[in-house]
């Protein structure tokens, strides 16, 4: 034999024994990939935005058929009707979850809150917030800088240009919660629709003292306390100079809504409150009546 067909052989030889080696390591070591995965990934409706709190649809997928119990999960943007779809596949049971909404706890408009120096670098609410307080005497308030707009997936937010302050555009809202964790501020806050979208909320998040807060802007939450006291669901409580309304125990009852002497309480997608009617004064007496 030439020494080049000699070379041909054992390199044939030994790719076959390689090969041979390799499917035998493939089978040892193979992981097992429940098929039930695809079938979930394929279910849900691939946003990909970590709304979930996986870094993904396909790294959800895999929790939700390895998760004896699926009710503490949830795709806020698929809602209900996916998760029902998903518990289907997986012969499991989802809890019902309330559809969920951001809204901005904020209404330090341009007008409510003077501005009391000009901001010149990086038009980034994470960078501005590294560097100081903000442009007014609020420290707690929204930048403006848009950095939650551009973490939205969905075109559910955009920066009003009057008010300086964002708006959400709740039919495109998924409640995937990319703005909440954007939002260097914490004034964007994920609640619960509620009934026919109705919702009551303190839309200030400051912590300073009354006169203090009120200084630095004329709608803040100055912790005068009277929402509490009106309130008979315990669903306000006080902390840190600042109210809060935990919409679990609020039945929309809106007695909160006229006590706030700031008008720092939002109601929003209620009919227009019936006006109260005038006590009617009764007649004088004239002096003939009388005798």
């Amino acid at each position: 034999m030439s020494v080049v067909l000699i070379t041909i052989l054992t390199l044939a030889g030994l790719g076959a024994l390689a090969a041979v080696i390799l499917y035998l390591a493939s089978q040892k070591f193979k992981v097992f990939e429940d098929p039930r995965i695809d079938q979930v990934e394929e279910a849900l409706p691939a946003a990909n935005c970590g709304g979930c709190g996986f870094p993904g649809c396909r790294a959800f997928a895999e929790a939700l058929v390895k998760a004896d119990d699926i009710s503490d999960l949830n795709c806020p943007v698929g809602g209900p009707d996916i998760m029902e779809k998903v518990a289907d596949i997986l012969g499991k049971e989802v809890a019902k979850t309330d559809p969920m909404v951001a809204v901005v706890r904020c209404n330090g408009t341009c007008e409510n809150r003077p501005r009391v120096n000009q901001y010149e670098g990086a038009t980034s609410c994470a960078v501005a917030g590294a560097l100081y307080g903000g442009e007014t005497g609020c420290s707690y308030g929204c930048y403006g800088l848009g950095d939650c707009v551009e973490a939205c997936d969905f075109d559910a937010m955009y920066m009003d240009k009057e008010t300086g302050l964002p708006v959400i555009i709740e039919d495109n809202c998924v409640a995937c919660g990319a703005c909440v964790d954007e939002c260097p501020k914490d004034i964007i806050e994920l609640r619960k629709k509620g009934p026919k979208s109705r919702r009551i909320f303190i839309s200030c998040v400051n912590q300073d003292k009354g006169a203090v807060a009120k200084k630095a802007c004329s709608v803040a939450c100055i912790g005068c306390g009277k929402c509490v006291k009106i309130c008979p669901f315990d669903a306000i409580t006080m902390e840190n100079n600042l109210a809060y309304i935990d919409y679990e125990k609020c039945k929309l009852c809106r007695k909160c809504v006229p006590e706030c002497p700031t008008n720092a309480i939002h109601e929003l997608n209620f009919p227009p409150r019936k006006p109260k009617p005038e006590k009617k004064e009764a007649p004088a007496k004239s002096p003939e009546s009388s005798k």
